[in-house]
């Protein structure tokens, strides 16, 4: 049942309690956010995960190349850009499917499967850039997401951000277009036989070997950028920041 509270513009409105995840489609797995909306805006947010217990043992599949090297295993630079290239197409396609556009989101799905099966870079590449140049084309796109999720660079830094959403430096549609620069920077470096270096190593949500991982930050940041925003965008944001919530079970960090 609603209740009745004030608003940001101090009116008494019906406040409702709702909560989204963890089993929604093209959500991130076991990710629950738990908003309270008065009218269509979120006035608060809070995130939790599903079952962190149950995870603690499971590996994250999209940083293990940066876990291994990180662990004194040798890892090649193009089995590292593979799998970056691979997660963002697999973000990007959660993100597509979330904006109402489920052509190019199952493309991107069929790339990502095709790129984690070893299929040359050459292979593919016309139909990466085909993809990507239509996205970043998208004037409609671009209308939807542009002012979404602001998040300038300073702050990201001081809340321990790192990876695209630091390099992005604002919105939503600029965090969709690093995913972009990414895919077609990684799909250039697969054929790398260089050993990957563990300094600094960058994963697919940023900076591997620190005292928490890269979606922890990304985790914690999500009620704010939730709270004050449209309900129909909501999911909008979460998607352009898609923590891996793998990676918080494999060391049991969840700080909410």
């Amino acid at each position: 049942m609603a209740e009745r509270a004030d608003d940001r513009d101090g009116l008494r409105l019906d406040r409702l309690n709702l909560s989204l995840g963890p089993a929604l489609p093209d959500w991130p797995a076991g990710l629950v956010v738990e908003v309270a909306l008065q009218g269509d805006v979120v006035q608060e947010a809070r995130v939790r995960p599903s079952d962190i217990g149950g995870a603690v043992h499971r590996s994250p599949f999209w940083s293990a190349p940066w876990l291994l090297a990180a662990g004194g295993e040798t890892v090649s630079c193009g089995a590292a850009d593979r799998r970056r290239c691979a997660a963002h197409l697999d973000s990007l396609g959660r993100f597509l499917a979330v904006a109402g556009w489920p052509d190019p989101a199952a493309r991107s799905r069929r790339l990502r499967d095709a790129v984690l099966a070893d299929v040359a870079p050459g292979e593919v590449a016309r139909d990466v850039q085909g993809l990507t140049r239509r996205i970043r084309a998208s004037r409609v796109l671009r209308r939807l997401t542009v002012g979404l999720g602001e998040l300038p660079a300073a702050r990201a830094r001081d809340l321990g951000i790192s990876g695209p959403a630091l390099t992005a430096d604002g919105d939503v549609h600029a965090r969709l277009c690093v995913w972009l620069d990414e895919i077609e920077r990684s799909l250039g470096g697969m054929n790398d036989t260089g050993p990957l270096a563990t300094d600094r190593a960058e994963g697919p949500r940023g900076r591997i070997g620190g005292t928490t991982p890269p979606s922890q930050a990304l985790f914690d940041v999500l009620p704010l950028l939730l709270r004050g925003a449209e309900y129909a965008c909501a999911r909008l944001i979460v998607a352009s920041l898609d923590p891996d919530l793998d990676e918080l079970a494999c060391v049991g960090v969840v700080h909410g």
